[in-house]
């Protein structure tokens, strides 16, 4: 199994791309909000670890954003709860598609986080700022204060670019986007075959 791993800056087009390989996909935000709608837990767990806070269940993101905002140190404590559980998910994920060709990786902070194998395959999505940022204004949960924030504990773009081994130019358009895709399957293919 070869995973391959998407980086890129925070609206770059990750979740897009990560379906047009059909392949199994992980995607840590989905996991994320699974965690934060269905994991009573994990509800447990932050009201331990937070209990001045009043948290309801299933969690709702606006609650989590005021709760983040209120205090920047508050993402860091969150996510030393949520990350183990994803990382449990993930692990759970690979082992049930061990025997797969490929398996595709959209996690945010998968360098950050130092997930990287040897053999793993890392695609940087390399977006233009105005498209980004016109695409983060349609999400509902849009908030550029914490948007600051996340990319904060984030690697910078230039440094995301240099530890990849593809690099793709995202303009949103779906048939430069799945060209890319079949390049980059045509290309581990071949590698693959030859070793």
């Amino acid at each position: 199994m070869i995973r391959i791993a998407l980086v890129g800056d925070i609206g770059s087009g990750k979740s897009y791309f990560s379906k047009l390989f059909k392949f199994p996909v992980f995607n840590a935000d989905l996991e994320v909000t699974k965690i934060y709608d269905k994991d009573k837990n994990f509800n447990i767990l932050i009201k331990n670890k937070f209990p001045q806070e009043l948290f309801s269940f299933p969690l709702k993101k606006e609650e989590l954003i005021k709760f983040i905002l209120a205090d920047p140190r508050n993402l860091k404590k969150l996510s030393k709860i949520v990350h183990p559980i994803v990382k449990k998910k993930l692990n759970i994920f690979l082992e049930k598609n061990k025997n797969k060709k490929f398996v595709i990786l959209d996690i945010p902070l998968y360098l950050e986080n130092k997930l990287r194998l040897k053999n793993d395959v890392i695609i940087y999505l390399d977006s233009k700022n105005k498209d980004i940022k016109s695409r983060l204004l349609k999400r509902k949960s849009f908030n550029n204060k914490l948007l600051k924030l996340l990319k904060k504990i984030q690697l910078s773009l230039s440094a995301k670019k240099k530890k990849s081994d593809f690099i793709i130019k995202n303009d949103f358009t779906t048939k430069k986007a799945k060209r890319s895709v079949k390049y980059i399957l045509t290309q581990l293919k071949h590698e693959r075959n030859n070793t």
